[in-house]
């Protein structure tokens, strides 16, 4: 199971560097060195409160402005990471704001698509990212450097690319391949928490209690 993920992981990445080696191109060269990734990261929770006080407290529905406010947001995940590597701006605290700022903008959005047809997709999508934030709080006790790894940022992508849709053809109900698409984006989630275990594991912060039962019973 681990040799099969780690395959997986190894051929996923290969693709998002490919990304990254595209996006050099332009941010090695041209990107203004005052506006540092973290920024970029911040600009993304700054939309995902408006976006959250827009909606629920002002009752703001203007497609225009929802739908180009999450476009921004989305297009700032897209290109942070790659700012960062390529103008060797990585840091700890970036990879931080970097997952805080993607709930921060999706969770907004998933309750306007999705609560009054879609409750237990949005259950299930909320408590998934429950459980990824109690894993990175976790990760960061053991004092690991956190960073997004390829399952989160597939996931990542695959909602921002549906719910840009949604927004584009709301109020009227997304065809069921975006619903679909939504649901598929969740098994990433599982990968991604599982991804941050196996390591979890290989760093020796889980251990096998029934092992180590077994070996101390042997002796």
């Amino acid at each position: 199971m681990q040799k099969a993920l780690d395959n997986l992981t190894v051929f996923l990445e290969k693709i998002d560097h490919y990304r990254d080696e595209l996006l050099f191109l332009f941010i090695k060269p041209y990107w203004p060195r005052k506006i540092i990734p973290n920024y970029v990261t911040a600009i993304r929770i700054v939309i995902g409160v408006a976006l959250f006080v827009l909606l629920f407290f002002f009752g703001i529905e203007n497609k225009a402005l929802i739908v180009s406010l999450f476009v921004i947001g989305a297009i700032s995940d897209f290109i942070d990471g790659p700012i960062a590597r390529g103008t060797n701006k990585v840091t700890e605290l970036g990879a931080m704001l970097d997952a805080t700022a993607d709930k921060m903008l999706i969770i907004p959005i998933a309750f306007y698509a999705l609560f009054h047809m879609h409750k237990w997709l949005l259950l299930i999508l909320i408590l998934t990212e429950v459980i990824n934030a109690i894993a990175s709080i976790f990760y960061k006790s053991k004092e690991i450097y956190l960073e997004s790894n390829i399952f989160g940022k597939i996931k990542m992508t695959m909602l921002s690319i549906v719910f840009i849709v949604i927004l584009i053809i709301w109020p009227n109900p997304p065809a069921l391949i975006f619903i679909d698409v939504i649901w598929l984006s969740l098994p990433f989630s599982f990968l991604s928490i599982f991804a941050r275990i196996l390591e979890l594991k290989d760093k020796g912060y889980i251990k096998n209690k029934i092992l180590i039962k077994e070996i101390i019973n042997n002796k």
